[in-house]
């Protein structure tokens, strides 16, 4: 699925109106439609609805919607929130045919002790501002969007939480965007929803299909997707019957310190789990016997040291090399790690306390092997390319940084995402809360450390083992619960999680 600017999502639906053909009011009575069919499997006929509609299309959505939902026995009241004298077209034909077709209440909120009494049991629905919002909200629709807030109501969304900006809200107030329960979003994800600040205003946000045109949006480029099982699936690698280890590669996993060992057991595993042919383990002396009982699929390569790596050695062999897990940042590594990252002519993939160690050496930034695969948390992205304020700017950050320095970086979060040199930006579909869990970024490291040694160029390698690693997540979380889950669990569910992405 593509992400579009709210820029582009208006071109496409001027598009569709004029090529389907179809009237801009019919248009949004389709929205309407499909707001109704979600809204009608969700909540009971008894609830009372309060529709908070603005003056603009959003507004005539919400009109459209209060006749729908009246015709349908259900129980709304209209509040238009009167800060502006201008209404637009399509808004004043829904306000006629309320008037004319239903017996919906329609009150004019002049001023903030207009607010209605609403109870716990009652459902608010924002039609507020659409996705055309270019700065905060302020005057009377900020004073309504934060009483809105104050209640204890069920909060949807039209299409976008009032007040919330498509895109860039590093100048937005987040006391002046609606904190919404649902959002209804039209055909696409705005990119804001990607972002984690915005999540409590966004809340879960659904997409509702309206027939938006198929030829506009494939026409319409842009940088950022939202990956989903249909882009994946054809990525996937088949097996034939004469294939033997050999063909599908020997990976090197490099890590593990005194008290780490594990990390390294949890990407060996993965890495196994994932399809990769041989697996070689270098890490220190003290970890062997911990290895070769936990991992007896794996060949372990001990240090010189007993409790940390500081020597690593010629990598020629290997089809793949991964980087980091439980590695340690003692100042040993730092030139073994160092002269990997000058020498290396593998595919590459650099994890936990490796980022660390080049953060602290930031000129050796410039070494890193191209098309090198960097999967940092947000911490370790801050402490390698600097500080943000907000995800917007984090992501031009991370974009930036994997254009300056030819590699790929999976930043990983609730929509982790990965951007390419060629500035191509992937935010992830699956994956869950329960994942926020010790060991689950070193599997993550093994999957991708396994799918470059079967052969996959370092963008698929990276866009399938984040799908990969988050769809085991859910598989996980669907036999127990997201407190329960743990690394392993999603090296077990890999299986499922191959199957799942590869039945139509």
């Amino acid at each position: 699925m593509k992400i579009f600017s709210c820029e582009q999502i208006k071109k496409i639906d001027e598009y569709t109106i004029k090529n389907e053909p179809i009237a801009s009011v019919d248009l949004m009575e389709r929205a309407a439609g499909q707001i109704l069919i979600w809204y009608m499997d969700k909540f009971e006929r008894s609830k009372r609805i309060f529709i908070f509609a603005g003056p603009g299309n959003n507004g005539g959505d919400g009109l459209a919607l209060a006749r729908l939902l009246e015709e349908n026995r259900y129980k709304p009241q209209v509040h238009y929130v009167h800060f502006s004298e201008t209404t637009s077209t399509d808004w004043e034909v829904n306000r006629k045919r309320l008037e004319k077709e239903t017996s919906v209440p329609f009150e004019i909120l002049n001023k903030i002790d207009d607010f209605p009494v609403i109870y716990p049991d009652d459902v608010i629905i924002d039609a507020i501002f659409g996705s055309g919002l270019s700065r905060p909200a302020d005057g009377l629709a900020a004073e309504v969007i934060a009483q809105i807030n104050k209640c204890n109501s069920a909060v949807i969304s039209i299409d976008i939480p009032s007040g919330l900006f498509g895109e860039d809200n590093s100048s937005n107030d987040p006391e002046k965007i609606i904190n919404a329960d649902f959002t209804l979003s039209f055909q696409f994800p705005k990119l804001s929803f990607m972002f984690s600040e915005n999540g409590n205003h966004t809340g879960k946000w659904i997409i509702l299909p309206i027939g938006l045109n198929t030829s506009a949006i494939n026409n319409t480029n842009t940088p950022f997707v939202f990956l989903e099982k249909n882009l994946i699936a054809p990525l996937l690698k088949s097996r034939n019957k004469f294939d033997h280890k050999g063909n599908f590669g020997h990976g090197l996993l490099i890590g593990g310190s005194y008290g780490k060992i594990g990390a390294v057991v949890l990407g060996a595993k993965a890495a196994l789990r994932t399809g990769i042919g041989l697996i070689s383990c270098h890490i220190p002396s003290c970890g062997n016997i911990i290895m070769q009982t936990a991992v007896p699929e794996a060949m372990i390569i001990h240090d010189n040291a007993e409790k940390y790596i500081t020597d690593i050695g010629s990598t020629e062999l290997f089809s793949s090399v991964g980087i980091g897990p439980g590695m340690g940042t003692v100042k040993e590594s730092h030139g073994t790690l160092h002269n990997l990252l000058k020498n290396c002519k593998k595919p590459v993939v650099i994890d936990a306390d490796a980022l660390n160690i080049i953060s602290a050496n930031k000129d050796w930034i410039s070494d890193l092997p191209a098309g090198s695969v960097l999967t940092p948390h947000p911490k370790e992205f801050e402490r390698l390319a600097g500080k943000t304020g907000d995800g917007f700017s984090r992501m031009k950050k991370q974009m930036e940084f994997s254009k300056d320095f030819n590699c790929f970086v999976i930043l990983k979060g609730a929509f982790t995402s990965i951007t390419s040199p060629d500035g191509k930006v992937w935010f992830n579909s699956t994956g869950n809360p329960g994942m926020a869990t010790a060991g689950s970024g070193d599997v993550l490291t093994g999957m991708i450390l396994s799918f470059l040694a079967q052969g996959y160029t370092p963008e698929h390698a990276a866009v399938v083992g984040v799908y990969l690693h988050g769809l085991a997540g859910d598989i996980a979380a669907e036999k127990s619960s997201f407190e329960s889950i743990i690394a392993s669990d999603i090296i077990y569910e890999t299986g499922a999680a191959f199957n799942r992405i590869r039945t139509p």
